[in-house]
């Protein structure tokens, strides 16, 4: 076996029952994206560490290349935010909190601002031994002609990153 092939099984055998990510539907006006991955945090911890995006978002996937920019009011109403020198922009509202266990945001990030596409981003945190799971489902409506299929594929990519960064301890 070649050494990529190898590497790619080991990473396989060790981390896919970590993670899991899944484009459930797609096409040009809308998708549905769902991700779950297991912590060793408990809830409150991860918890914790959700509702502080600086702390495990990717700056690449920012504005302004700096997680330190980012924050969030965990709240209804809320929002999450990013602020820095000479601009900001609200990512996302906050819909719905449940301390510890939920919280749900009215989320057009990046390009889908621009697209008017109104998106709903749930993520869930429940217990699992002495760890945890957190689960992340993205629900994405455009207008025609949006290629919301093409936009599906690239913004699992940045949510699959994501929840991996989260669930980091």
């Amino acid at each position: 076996m070649h050494p990529t092939g190898l590497f790619l099984s080991l990473w396989l055998l060790l981390f896919a029952p970590l993670l899991r990510a899944e484009v459930v539907s797609a096409s040009d006006t809308h998708f549905v994206l769902q991700h779950s991955a297991r912590s060793t945090l408990d809830t409150a911890a991860l918890w914790q560490r959700l509702i502080h995006p600086a702390r495990w978002w990717n700056p690449a996937h920012s504005y302004a290349g700096d997680a330190k920019a980012l924050s969030l009011e965990a709240r209804a109403g809320g929002l999450w935010l990013e602020q820095w020198q000479g601009g900001s922009v609200a990512h996302g509202r906050v819909l719905m909190v449940r301390e510890g266990t939920l919280l749900r945001l009215e989320a057009p990030f990046g390009p889908l601002q621009g697209l008017g596409a109104y998106t709903v981003w749930t993520i869930t945190l429940e217990a699992d031994g002495e760890g945890s799971k957190v689960h992340f489902r993205e629900v994405a409506q455009a207008p025609p002609g949006s290629d919301m299929a093409a936009m599906a594929a690239a913004v699992d990519q940045v949510k699959s990153d994501a929840i991996s960064r989260l669930a980091k301890p």
